[in-house]
């Protein structure tokens, strides 16, 4: 299936995407960052690290975090992360919906695959390195 992806660059370069966002959405179902950063399969650190990138973009908690306590910790998501969330799924909706028709024609131009491409080398092929004698 082919689809559109958004990412938002705010001035200054930082960018908020599809990785932030899920991120957000999982500690908004499972009410864990640990959890949400399992079901992405990444780190709790790189997970955390993406959050905190997040909340400087919009200078402000998008998550709040209990500890402990009789009913256990926790993470949710605050009335700004709720609503970044909202407006970042809004507005990829909205661009995927405008651009349907040509989703639709890159679709019939593509060549179907098996899977995914193949990771490019960034140098291309090692070279082997010849050894020389020593010359005295």
């Amino acid at each position: 299936m082919t689809r559109l992806t958004v990412r938002i660059v705010f001035d200054g370069g930082d960018g908020f995407g599809p990785g932030k966002a899920r991120l957000l959405e999982l500690i908004g179902d499972g009410a864990s960052l640990r959890k949400a950063a399992s079901e992405m399969k990444m780190s709790y650190r790189h997970a955390w690290l993406l959050l905190q990138a997040a909340q400087m973009i919009f200078g402000a908690p998008l998550v709040e975090t209990s500890v402990g306590g009789a009913h256990g910790g926790g993470s949710r998501l605050t009335a700004l992360g709720r609503d970044v969330l909202r407006r970042y799924r809004t507005a990829e909706r909205r661009a995927g919906a405008a651009a349907k028709g040509e989703l639709a024609a890159l679709t019939r131009l593509s060549v179907p695959m098996a899977g995914p491409t193949p990771a490019r080398r960034k140098h291309g092929p090692r070279k082997k390195r010849s050894r020389s004698a020593a010359t005295v």
